[in-house]
């Protein structure tokens, strides 16, 4: 069986929360629930170092603004992971090439990446931080689950998440306006604070 849609799946899934993707794939594999699990995932170095950067993201993601903050900075990483634990599950199985592998894993973490940090800047402009709190855990279950459902069903899960994928940029077009307007806003609000017209 091609490993494709696993790689496609864990791509979206690491464009969200990649400490998350290796933590959970790891852990799949160290304890025996899933086959093929690259054993760099499960070394008990990797599930320590993931298990805490998993547990400062969950942190992070749920504090306005912060979680934008976090997300800048992983414009790099998760991309970069997504790639990484594709090329690793394309190296176990042998049906795909890493490289495709990685192309793949990385470039649909990115667009997952930029569905996510732009829905975190549109709540953001909530005056609530409740909402914050609620897209994070949903980002959260959505990940634990879609991991979940791709270790069993690669196939179905990853129809799923390129359904969520797009559905979630569609969302994205959509807020763009709310968020340019609250921008606009703020910066208007200074300039009268500071007496500028």
């Amino acid at each position: 069986m091609s490993v494709l849609p696993l790689v496609f799946t864990s791509g979206w899934a690491s464009g969200i929360n990649a400490y998350a993707v290796v933590l959970l794939l790891g852990l799949f594999g160290a304890t025996g629930v899933a086959d093929g699990v690259p054993q760099a995932l499960q070394r008990p170095d990797v599930l320590t170092a993931a298990g805490v950067l998993f547990l400062c993201e969950a942190v992070a993601d749920k504090v306005p603004y912060v979680d934008s903050l976090w997300d800048s900075v992983h414009t790099v990483v998760r991309p970069v992971a997504g790639a990484v634990v594709a090329a690793l599950l394309a190296g176990e199985s042998g049906s795909l090439p890493e490289l495709a592998a990685g192309a793949v894993g990385g470039g649909t973490a990115l667009l997952s990446h930029l569905v996510k940090a732009g829905t975190r800047m549109a709540v953001n402009t909530s005056p609530e931080p409740f909402s914050n709190v609620a897209v994070s855990l949903a980002e959260d279950l959505g990940v634990a689950g879609i991991v979940t459902w791709a270790v069993f069903d690669p196939v179905s899960a990853a129809i799923a998440a390129g359904v969520l994928l797009a559905l979630g940029a569609a969302l994205v077009v959509l807020v763009a306006g709310r968020v340019r307007r609250f921008r606009r806003a703020r910066a208007r609000r200074r300039r009268e604070r500071r007496g500028v017209p």
